[in-house]
């Protein structure tokens, strides 16, 4: 979303992240309600990943308010933050099964290499959700495949959709909160928000319904490749 309105709309690329953030957070929140009634989401890993996303997403809101206090330009950090973060996450989309494979061989060979991973996990979790707290509040993107690619290489073991599930329940707050920083500091257009919500709610159930007969196979490269050439398109 927030390349197309900045490439194709001309959105100013501080409004198109902090709105971008909001239209997420209140588009993914039936997702979380749907998962949690399916019983998908392992709260206490949410909570740990939040424990240290939602602070950091805090103090980057409380530094870009100061950079704009001090007239420092920082839409180009964020523009380059979010070319860098399409890329990776097409990356993901389209090696995740291969990493997942892979992960699993080697934790089934080495159990010294799983043993150490169980007892650190935790803490890896905590710093994850830090380092997803600062890029998804500059950027708006990353709560999603990058925050599911995390937790299938900490968590290999647990199933695909508790992993989909717990990654929105974490996903919900952290862009709520940084949506909210956004809007605090004067960019997020509220007009431009409704207008996302009225075209894209339809359009998500519509979009639902057509990837359900859409092979996985042909659906991930087409995600992939538009991801990837969206991040090009930013970083030149």
């Amino acid at each position: 979303m927030t390349p197309i309105l900045v490439m194709g709309f001309g959105i100013n690329p501080a409004i198109a992240v902090g709105t971008d953030l909001l239209y997420a957070a209140i588009t993914k929140a039936g997702g979380v309600f749907f998962h949690q009634r399916q019983g998908t989401v392992d709260w206490k890993i949410a909570k740990l990943l939040a424990s240290g996303s939602i602070p950091a997403s805090i103090a980057t809101i409380v530094l870009l308010d100061q950079f704009k206090n001090l007239g420092i330009n920082y839409e180009r950090l964020m523009m380059l933050t979010l070319s860098m973060m399409l890329i990776l996450t097409s990356i993901v989309v389209f090696m995740k099964d291969k990493l997942l494979t892979q992960i699993r061989r080697s934790l089934g060979q080495h159990g010294a290499l799983h043993d150490r991973l169980l007892r650190s996990r935790s803490y890896i979790t905590f710093l994850a959700g830090i380092m997803l707290g600062i890029l998804v509040t500059i950027s708006s993107v990353g709560a999603g495949a990058i925050g599911s690619a995390i937790l299938f290489l900490l968590y290999p073991r647990k199933p695909a959709v508790a992993i989909v599930g717990t990654d929105l329940a974490h996903a919900v707050p952290l862009t709520a909160v940084a949506g909210f920083g956004h809007y605090h500091v004067g960019s997020v257009d509220l007009n431009l928000l409704i207008g996302l919500l009225l075209g894209g709610l339809p359009a998500i159930y519509f979009g639902s319904l057509v990837g359900k007969r859409m092979p996985d196979k042909m659906l991930r490269p087409v995600v992939a490749c538009i991801l990837m050439s969206l991040g090009l398109g930013l970083a030149v």
